[in-house]
């Protein structure tokens, strides 16, 4: 539990100190004009406030020095520090002035109290008054005394704190500046949990692919072997091996359905640009694809991109009754987009279940966006932006 006294001494140093450092502002102003020079100071009693305060006081990003010019460059970081110098200054002063005074007073009054009779006649109580016997020394000196700890027990926290208070707000970022931090932060979150989710589906495929389906197909191998061997083995016997058999086939086929929904192999072995041209070589509607320089794409965004042109080409091929589609695909300053038109005759409907609901929920899973056309007639044209957290 933390000790009465020790508010009100670091109040007191907190005045004291921001009395010295408002002086040594005032005397390098000139230096502390430049923005790192400013940024660095103002941090440094940003800190000193939160530790008086007992609050957090979160980093702000570094300022970069790329380019010639970026050393005098003003952020608003920069223009709030610069801001605080004068501010600081004509606060830190009358505060720091007090408190000092106060102690110097107390320090007095105690010298008064004890030693009076070292110097007499030069010990001086608060207002000019000499200590010239002892029992002045020992009535209104302690009196001050008294009178000075109060003060600076009840009367320094205050001011100490209301100028931490200050200079924590006029040191603060904005509300919209901490939304576009929040923004960044979430947007470099999404990159981690992509780039952990790309190689978590990675694992998972491989995983299932190369150990449990191998050894499925191991077991079905070895159960269709003993099917045929077992001629003439007992009715009941034979007709269990044959279950078995079946429901490994089966189970090997569900596999292969959770392989291709969680991540399509095809995307590891040919990438997305590959994937996407097998999908249009096995549409129904003749179809092409305009694939630019895509660069690295996180596999959770490959994995949408895939089901929508998949899902998108099928209502095509069962519902549009198109001659032609075609599937745009490139990388953006966002993200990804995708583009998937046809000249058929129009009208998707979300409502009627013709699968642009499962490609908006894929997309809206990571924080994408979905822009359906279909009017009755045609054509219909389907956009997808999805971000990669780049």
């Amino acid at each position: 539990m933390q000790k009465r006294w020790v508010p009100p001494l670091r109040s007191a140093g907190y005045l004291i100190g921001g009395l010295l450092n408002a002086f040594a502002t005032a005397l390098a102003l000139p230096l502390l004009v430049l923005p790192a020079q400013a940024r660095a100071w103002s941090d440094r009693h940003r800190r000193r406030a939160g530790r008086l305060l007992d609050v957090p006081v979160p980093d702000r990003p570094a300022l970069s020095h790329s380019g010639p010019r970026r050393r005098f460059r003003i952020d608003p970081d920069t223009r709030r520090s610069l801001l605080w110098l004068p501010i600081h200054v004509v606060t830190a002063f009358p505060f720091g002035l007090a408190a000092l005074l106060c102690l110097g007073n107390l320090l007095t009054a105690l010298w008064a109290t004890a030693f009076w009779w070292v110097a007499p006649g030069e010990a001086k109580l608060l207002g000019g008054i000499p200590v010239t016997s002892w029992p002045l020394a020992l009535t209104a000196a302690p009196l001050q005394v008294a009178v000075l700890t109060a003060l600076a027990w009840w009367g320094g926290p205050p001011p100490a704190r209301a100028h931490a208070r200050m200079c924590l707000a006029v040191l603060s970022p904005s509300a919209a500046q901490q939304l576009t931090r929040r923004v960044e932060v979430l947007t470099r979150t999404r990159t981690e949990a992509l780039d952990s989710h790309a190689a978590e589906l990675r694992r998972i495929e491989r995983d299932l692919h190369d150990g449990v389906q191998a050894r499925l197909v191991a077991t079905a191998i070895r159960l269709g072997v003993a099917r045929e061997a077992l001629t003439e083995a007992p009715a009941g016997v034979t007709e269990l091996v044959r279950e078995a058999h079946e429901g490994i086939e089966e189970a090997m086929t569900e596999l292969r359905n959770v392989i291709r929904t969680a991540y399509p192999p095809i995307l590891a072995d040919r990438g997305l640009d590959g994937a996407l041209a097998a999908l249009a070589a096995g549409c129904g509607v003749p179809t092409r694809v305009h694939a630019g320089d895509l660069g690295k794409v996180p596999a959770a965004v490959e994995a949408v991109a895939y089901f929508v042109v998949a899902e998108a080409l099928t209502n095509t091929a069962k519902h549009g009754r198109a001659t032609r589609a075609e599937v745009h695909v490139r990388r953006t300053a966002a993200g990804l987009s995708l583009r998937i038109e046809d000249d058929g005759v129009g009208g998707a409907d979300e409502t009627l279940g013709t699968g642009i609901a499962g490609i908006r929920r894929r997309v809206l899973a990571l924080d994408g966006d979905v822009l359906v056309t279909s009017p009755p007639g045609g054509p219909t044209v389907i956009v997808v932006e999805v971000p990669c957290g780049s």
